[in-house]
Protein backbone atom coordinates (compact mmCIF):
# COMPACT_ATOMS: atom_id res chain seq x y z
CA UNK A 1 0.00 0.00 0.00
CA UNK A 2 1.36 3.40 -1.01
CA UNK A 3 1.45 5.95 1.81
CA UNK A 4 2.05 9.65 1.22
CA UNK A 5 2.04 12.77 3.34
CA UNK A 6 2.98 16.33 2.39
CA UNK A 7 3.61 19.52 4.31
CA UNK A 8 4.60 23.01 3.21
CA UNK A 9 7.25 25.00 5.04
CA UNK A 10 8.23 28.68 5.00
CA UNK A 11 11.55 29.86 3.61
CA UNK A 12 13.31 30.04 6.97
CA UNK A 13 16.13 28.05 8.56
CA UNK A 14 13.84 27.31 11.49
CA UNK A 15 11.79 25.09 9.18
CA UNK A 16 14.59 22.52 8.71
CA UNK A 17 14.33 20.86 12.15
CA UNK A 18 10.54 20.98 11.90
CA UNK A 19 10.73 19.23 8.51
CA UNK A 20 13.02 16.54 9.99
CA UNK A 21 10.59 15.97 12.84
CA UNK A 22 7.63 15.80 10.43
CA UNK A 23 9.39 13.16 8.29
CA UNK A 24 10.51 11.00 11.21
CA UNK A 25 7.15 11.17 13.01
CA UNK A 26 5.36 10.27 9.78
CA UNK A 27 7.61 7.29 9.05
CA UNK A 28 7.43 6.04 12.64
CA UNK A 29 3.62 6.27 12.54
CA UNK A 30 3.67 4.17 9.36
CA UNK A 31 5.97 1.55 10.92
CA UNK A 32 9.28 2.57 9.30
CA UNK A 33 11.76 2.60 12.16
CA UNK A 34 15.02 1.79 10.37
CA UNK A 35 17.60 4.16 8.93
CA UNK A 36 16.25 7.13 10.87
CA UNK A 37 19.66 8.81 10.93
CA UNK A 38 19.88 8.48 7.12
CA UNK A 39 16.37 9.89 6.69
CA UNK A 40 17.14 12.75 9.10
CA UNK A 41 20.31 13.69 7.21
CA UNK A 42 18.69 13.45 3.76
CA UNK A 43 15.76 15.65 4.86
CA UNK A 44 18.18 18.15 6.41
CA UNK A 45 20.36 18.41 3.32
CA UNK A 46 17.53 18.54 0.78
CA UNK A 47 15.52 21.13 2.70
CA UNK A 48 18.60 23.26 3.41
CA UNK A 49 19.53 23.19 -0.28
CA UNK A 50 16.00 24.25 -1.20
CA UNK A 51 16.22 27.18 1.22
CA UNK A 52 19.64 28.30 0.07
CA UNK A 53 19.31 27.72 -3.66
CA UNK A 54 15.73 27.03 -4.70
CA UNK A 55 13.01 28.83 -2.80
CA UNK A 56 12.42 32.41 -3.94
CA UNK A 57 11.79 35.03 -1.22
CA UNK A 58 8.32 34.96 0.33
CA UNK A 59 7.65 31.46 -1.03
CA UNK A 60 7.49 28.03 0.55
CA UNK A 61 8.84 24.59 -0.19
CA UNK A 62 7.03 21.27 0.14
CA UNK A 63 8.33 18.12 1.79
CA UNK A 64 6.66 14.90 0.65
CA UNK A 65 7.26 11.61 2.47
CA UNK A 66 6.23 8.45 0.65
CA UNK A 67 6.22 4.88 1.96
CA UNK A 68 5.97 2.17 -0.68
CA UNK A 69 6.61 -1.30 0.76
CA UNK A 70 10.28 -1.45 1.75
CA UNK A 71 11.04 1.91 0.10
CA UNK A 72 10.90 5.40 1.57
CA UNK A 73 11.02 8.38 -0.75
CA UNK A 74 11.83 11.88 0.45
CA UNK A 75 10.88 14.69 -1.96
CA UNK A 76 11.55 18.40 -1.60
CA UNK A 77 9.79 20.63 -4.12
CA UNK A 78 10.52 24.30 -4.66
CA UNK A 79 9.52 26.88 -7.25
CA UNK A 80 12.94 28.40 -7.88
CA UNK A 81 15.00 28.38 -11.04
CA UNK A 82 18.18 27.04 -9.40
CA UNK A 83 19.27 23.52 -10.38
CA UNK A 84 21.08 21.18 -7.97
CA UNK A 85 24.79 20.85 -8.69
CA UNK A 86 27.09 18.25 -7.20
CA UNK A 87 30.29 20.26 -6.94
CA UNK A 88 33.83 18.93 -7.04
CA UNK A 89 35.11 19.12 -3.51
CA UNK A 90 38.54 19.89 -2.18
CA UNK A 91 39.29 17.65 0.82
CA UNK A 92 39.50 20.67 3.13
CA UNK A 93 36.30 22.41 1.93
CA UNK A 94 33.96 23.54 4.68
CA UNK A 95 30.74 23.37 2.70
CA UNK A 96 29.06 21.99 -0.38
CA UNK A 97 28.85 18.38 0.78
CA UNK A 98 25.07 18.09 1.09
CA UNK A 99 24.26 16.35 -2.18
CA UNK A 100 27.37 14.17 -1.84
CA UNK A 101 26.01 12.95 1.50
CA UNK A 102 22.51 12.35 0.12
CA UNK A 103 23.90 10.41 -2.84
CA UNK A 104 26.07 8.31 -0.52
CA UNK A 105 23.17 7.44 1.81
CA UNK A 106 20.29 7.06 -0.65
CA UNK A 107 19.68 4.01 -2.81
CA UNK A 108 18.45 6.30 -5.57
CA UNK A 109 18.53 10.06 -6.09
CA UNK A 110 17.32 12.46 -8.74
CA UNK A 111 15.74 15.71 -9.80
CA UNK A 112 12.41 16.11 -11.58
CA UNK A 113 11.85 19.46 -13.33
CA UNK A 114 8.57 21.38 -13.00
CA UNK A 115 7.36 24.72 -14.23
CA UNK A 116 8.23 26.52 -12.06
CA UNK A 117 10.92 24.77 -10.05
CA UNK A 118 11.82 21.17 -9.43
CA UNK A 119 11.57 18.26 -7.03
CA UNK A 120 14.77 16.83 -5.60
CA UNK A 121 14.21 13.32 -4.27
CA UNK A 122 15.98 10.46 -2.54
CA UNK A 123 14.85 6.85 -2.09
CA UNK A 124 16.02 4.74 0.83
CA UNK A 125 15.42 1.01 1.01
CA UNK A 126 14.69 -0.23 4.47
CA UNK A 127 16.81 -3.22 5.51
CA UNK A 128 13.96 -5.51 6.45
CA UNK A 129 10.55 -6.00 4.91
CA UNK A 130 8.23 -3.21 5.96
CA UNK A 131 5.25 -4.15 8.09
CA UNK A 132 2.20 -1.96 8.21
CA UNK A 133 0.80 -0.66 11.47
CA UNK A 134 -1.60 -3.61 11.54
CA UNK A 135 1.35 -6.06 11.31
CA UNK A 136 0.72 -6.99 7.67
CA UNK A 137 3.47 -6.92 5.07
Amino acid sequence: MLLSRQRRFPRTRHSVPIARRFALETLTEWGYRERQDDVRLCVSELTTNALLHGVPPRREYALVVVGDGPFVRIEVRDSGAGWPQVPRMAPDSCGGRGLHLVMALADDFGVTPHDPGKTVWAVLKMDSQWKGSDGSS
